[in-house]
């Protein structure tokens, strides 16, 4: 994939279809590394699916016969010289966490994750979201939780709402990445 961005709403989705109820996305930038962990609270997987679920002819859907989410994340990570690991246990949940070198030639960009969480937030409103971005010492956190207190009827999917996560997003980032917006940490 060309932005890390996609590859973590392809993650995002199986924690979706894994019926997650809560689901934590972290972009952490210290140095020459971003390590990206997606953590959810869906099914998980038995320990023979964790071992299949890098091969990209393993999938549990039964619309196509080839699952290239995982594998490619992976992938992505290991060409920076960087790592990749999934963790899983039935009934509790589901860890992803990559780690990529950014100053590899291979880093690919960390892409729009503005219009990722928009896009995973307004199209699943029974769904909880935390997204967290860190670079060094500052960071900022966005919690659907907080914003439904906050928000009371008002749906996560309204266009106003939409609009305030996804200039929330970008005017945090912009300022812990010192200007980038949606470009390399």
């Amino acid at each position: 994939m060309r932005e890390i961005s996609l590859n973590i709403l392809d993650i995002a989705q199986n924690s979706i279809s894994a019926e997650a109820s809560l689901i934590e996305i972290e972009l952490s930038h210290s140095g020459n590394m971003l390590t990206v962990k997606i953590t959810d609270n869906g099914r998980g997987m038995s320990s023979e699916q964790l071992q299949k679920v890098r091969d990209p002819f393993f999938t549990t859907r039964t619309t196509r016969k080839v699952g290239m989410g995982i594998p490619l994340f992976k992938m992505a990570a290991e060409m920076t010289g960087g790592s990749f690991n999934i963790a899983s246990a039935l009934g509790k949940g589901t860890t992803v966490t990559a780690v990529f070198k950014t100053d590899s030639i291979d880093f690919t960009p960390v892409g729009d994750m503005a219009a990722t969480m928009c896009s995973l937030i307004s199209m699943n409103t029974d769904i909880d979201f935390i997204y967290r971005r860190s670079q060094g010492e500052r960071e900022f956190t966005l919690d659907t939780r907080q914003m439904r207190k906050i928000l009371g009827d008002v749906p996560l999917s309204s266009p106003e709402v939409t609009e305030f996560i996804s200039d929330f997003i970008c005017e945090n980032t912009r300022e812990i990445t010192g200007g980038a917006e949606n470009e390399n940490p």
